[in-house]
């Protein structure tokens, strides 16, 4: 894991989960301080310790220096544990570097965790977390280099009388270098949301209406409207015959904590079952010979199985192969029928390998992070996906050492499709990989009778890949190269610019280029896909150098890369991404795996840049050492002397 965490550590919360939260980073800081360790001392062997501090920046500096100091206290109690023959005590390590504090608006005895299960709160305290009551979180404090330094809490009173914690104005300031916010639950009705009318929900549209199975005069079981306080566990969807369960948080009655989640199932089931009550009778006429008659479990034992085989078939990916398209960008492909049948241009997968199948190097396990990766093209026929990556950190770069046949989680697609317009004079500016997913885009534009216009920025012209795809999307192409080989254009109507992209769109709108197939002036809809730094150069410049050029009323849409974890659609929160109103400076969050694509006015990129910074000490050293690890015997020996 690249998760990278600093003490001391503030939870807000009260509830079983603000509990499993702080004793999973008051366990986790140790192992995490240890392995940066042994991992520095790795590096600093194989490159020498300058050139590895090279890499770090003031800010990771300043860090780094920290977690090797504690990696070292850390290592130290160990050898005195392992002397003593007695278990290494960290909590009091732990405790002085600031610990791990679980600050709750409400009393102890009030909290979710105590009521539901006050064992785990005994030993959270036993383990050194400390439980901080009636505090309620106002301000977070901003360091030199804008991450976290402090949380600052107002004192509540309770008053036992009316029951109530009443605002005292007292401001308590909590030293705080990670914040984790484990408080409140909402169910998930993100499909509603995508399909309106498809479930229906109740009078406040927070949770699934509760609905129960009845039959009716057709003898067929129906979707029927629960009755107030009466709990039904199935939607209102009904079609042909098919109908959709749902338990825990989505749950009115069950939502709110594991115990109740784990309630709904145990409560839910039979509902289910008695679904196939008809089919679960046996035959009672004695003279009936069809074995699946008169045998009915044997009947839905081979229903199952055939299920079974069906889901396999359709949802469990299999490398294909990986094709090298530059020095920094491979092309994998997989087989995932399911997943690639359902793309749409614009949507991405979770590409991630499995534990049991990764590669052993060094004694350490080859494992990817879950990478958020944009579908290129399919080929739904023979179920092939193509997943473009730009090997930039340790899990993107392992993606070149997928083997054929090796089988890999594939999730999605997930996010919203790109918005295809009809009719209209686009603009795609792609930056790098971006570049990989407008492609796609571009054709989708074409087909709808789009004349497209196409800024496609590199770095180093030796970085172009898919050239063909994209001169056969777009009306005209403008090539645009930093530094390396210039990109001679094929076409006519093409031209190559040395310089960063909204360089080149500053040439092509001033005439630099001569005769142009598409006017600025006509562009209805700009669409920019690469970097943050990239992206937001794109969103200045429509208000200063290319505003003259363009119409006042234009769409700008950026594809934005958000840090990700679970890119399921509002459930963790990891993709949250602030936006600024221009016009009225509301600010307010979005999640950027539900839909990618945002008004560049709106997003604050500055956020963004930060936000990608989080665990960059731990991804940097962890670069540095499969730099270390491809060099070695054993990594040969597996994977060849080119790889």
């Amino acid at each position: 894991s690249n998760l990278q965490v600093r003490l001391p550590a503030v939870v807000i919360g009260g509830g079983l989960t603000g509990i499993d939260t702080a004793t999973e980073l008051f366990a986790y800081y140790p192992v995490q301080v240890e392995k940066m360790l042994s991992k520095f001392e790795q590096v600093v062997e194989e490159f020498g310790e300058t050139q590895v501090m090279k890499q770090f920046d003031p800010e990771e500096l300043m860090v780094i220096r920290e977690f090797l100091e504690h990696g070292r206290e850390v290592r130290a109690e160990r050898q005195r544990a392992l002397r003593a023959g007695e278990e290494p005590n960290f909590v009091p390590l732990v405790q002085s570097w600031g610990g791990v504090s679980l600050v709750y608006r409400k009393r102890l005895q009030d909290s979710p965790a105590y009521r539901l299960n006050h064992e785990e709160v005994q030993k959270a305290l036993e383990e050194g977390i400390n439980f901080v009551e009636c505090m309620n979180p106002a301000e977070a404090v901003p360091d030199e280099f804008n991450a976290v330094k402090a949380i600052i809490f107002e004192r509540l009173n309770y008053d036992a009388d009316t029951g109530s914690f009443d605002k005292t104005g007292e401001m308590v300031e909590f030293p705080a270098r990670t914040v984790c916010v484990a408080a409140g639950t909402s169910p998930n009705v993100i499909y509603e949301k995508e399909k309106p009318g498809t479930f229906k929900l109740d009078e406040w549209r927070q949770f699934f209406l509760p609905h129960k199975l009845e039959k009716n005069g057709d003898g067929n079981l129906h979707v029927v409207e629960a009755q107030k306080g009466e709990v039904g566990f199935f939607t209102s969807y009904e079609h042909d015959g098919k109908f959709i369960s749902y338990y825990g948080d989505n749950h009115p009655q069950y939502a709110g904590n594991v115990v109740k989640a784990m309630a709904s199932a145990k409560d839910g089931y039979k509902r289910v079952v008695e679904l196939f009550a008809d089919q679960l009778k046996p035959a009672t006429d004695p003279s009936d010979t069809n074995v699946e008659i008169r045998n009915p479990q044997s009947a839905i034992r081979n229903q199952f199985d055939d299920l079974i085989t069906t889901l396999d078939e359709q949802l469990r990916a299999y490398v294909v192969r990986v094709d090298r398209l530059t020095p920094t960008i491979v092309d994998v492909i997989v087989k995932a029928p399911l997943q690639a049948r359902k793309f749409e241009p614009g949507q991405f997968y979770r590409l991630q390998n499995f534990e049991t199948s990764a590669s052993v190097i060094d004694g350490v396990r080859l494992m990817m992070e879950g990478l958020a990766l944009t579908g290129a093209w399919v080929d739904e026929e023979k179920g092939l996906l193509s997943m473009i990556v730009l090997e930039m950190g340790t899990s993107s770069r392992l993606c070149s050492l997928l083997r054929e046949g090796e089988e890999v989680l594939v999730m999605g697609p997930t996010g919203s499709p790109t918005e295809i317009p009809e009719n209209e004079t686009v603009l795609l500016a792609g930056g790098g990989l971006g570049n990989a997913v407008l492609f796609s885009i571009a054709r989708e534009l074409r087909e709808k009778k789009n004349r497209v216009l196409y800024f496609a920025g590199y770095k180093n012209g030796a970085d172009l890949f898919k050239r063909e795809e994209i001169e056969n999307a777009t009306d005209q192409v403008i090539w645009a190269t930093d530094f390396g080989d210039e990109i001679v254009p094929q076409r006519p109507q093409d031209a190559h610019h040395r310089g960063n992209i909204v360089q080149a769109m500053v040439a092509y709108a001033t005439g630099k280029f001569g005769d142009t197939k598409v006017n600025l002036q006509d562009v209805d809809r700009i669409i920019a896909i690469g970097s943050d730094r990239m992206m937001n150069g794109v969103r200045e410049a429509r208000h200063t150098t290319l505003q003259p050029f363009l119409k006042p009323d234009h769409v700008a849409i950026g594809s934005i890369n958000s840090p990700m974890q679970c890119m399921m659609k509002e459930v963790c929160a990891q993709c949250l991404q602030r936006h600024v109103n221009p016009h009225t400076g509301e600010e307010f969050f979005v999640f950027s795996c539900f839909n990618q694509d945002q008004h560049l006015d709106f997003v604050d990129f500055k956020n963004l840049n930060e936000r990608l910074r989080a665990n960059s000490i731990q991804e940097k050293l962890t670069n540095m050492w499969l730099d270390r690890a491809l060099g070695r015997d054993e990594f040969k020996k597996l994977y060849g002397q080119g790889a």
